[in-house]
């Protein structure tokens, strides 16, 4: 599947970290992180408030995530402080997921198949890892202990925070390149390279003409998205 879209013009941007919420496993029967490419089709930025198109994307799901964005290719067997030091910044995100099997019934090598579900992401404000901690274990306490309220046209629908995906961001994405490093022929993290950490909440149906807005607690700034 990789070696096709490639050939077709996209072009890898990073990954995806799945079911990283232990919360949420026995809503899909799935109990293990997945994980899956980031695409240049699929990946966007802005400063806040973006919009998002859903044509292409099958029965759409909205998660509101930790994304770190890497300056180097990680130490290999990175410590935490090596993976820290690697990283260049965090946002928060949505991404936006679907799946292809009805009413989002699916084993967990359905999920695999189907591009660990990843459709779009967007990716907010980002922040110098370094301005928000100078070390792996301040920049994880912060993210572990930071809320999400997850609201839909400005009523509420749900609420999370950074200690659901694996007890915090940072120990996800630790747990995300053991894994990657351990698949073989995987490709590894790049500079430049964007890697999303998994939902604070359930996920969401949306539709076009909604607009949602994730109130991310400090370090991370609030994100809003409309779709069409």
């Amino acid at each position: 599947m990789r070696a096709l879209r490639v050939a077709r013009g996209e072009a890898p941007r990073g990954f995806k970290i799945g079911f990283t919420n232990r919360n949420i496993w026995p809503l899909y029967k799935v109990y293990a992180p997945i994980w899956g490419t980031v695409w240049s089709t699929s990946l966007a930025f802005c400063e806040g408030e973006g919009t998002v198109d859903l044509a292409g994307c099958c029965q759409p799901r909205i998660e509101p995530e930790a994304v770190f964005g890497f300056a180097a290719t990680p130490a290999p067997q990175a410590t935490p402080d090596e993976l820290f030091a690697a990283l260049d910044w965090v946002a928060p995100g949505f991404e936006i997921v679907q799946s292809h099997l009805p009413d989002w019934k699916f084993t967990a090598a359905d999920t695999v198949a189907d591009g660990a579900l990843h459709a779009r992401l967007l990716v907010g404000p980002r922040l110098p890892v370094r301005a928000v901690a100078a070390s792996a274990a301040q920049l994880d306490a912060q993210l572990a202990a930071a809320q999400v309220t997850l609201a839909r046209d400005g009523q509420p629908v749900d609420a999370g925070c950074g200690a659901c995906v694996l007890d915090g961001p940072l120990q996800a994405l630790h747990y995300f390149l053991t894994e990657l490093r351990a698949c073989p022929g995987a490709p590894d993290i790049q500079p430049g390279d964007v890697v999303t950490t998994g939902t604070w909440t359930d996920a969401w149906p949306v539709r076009a003409g909604e607009r949602w807005r994730g109130a991310f607690g400090p370090p991370l700034a609030p994100l809003t998205v409309h779709f069409r």
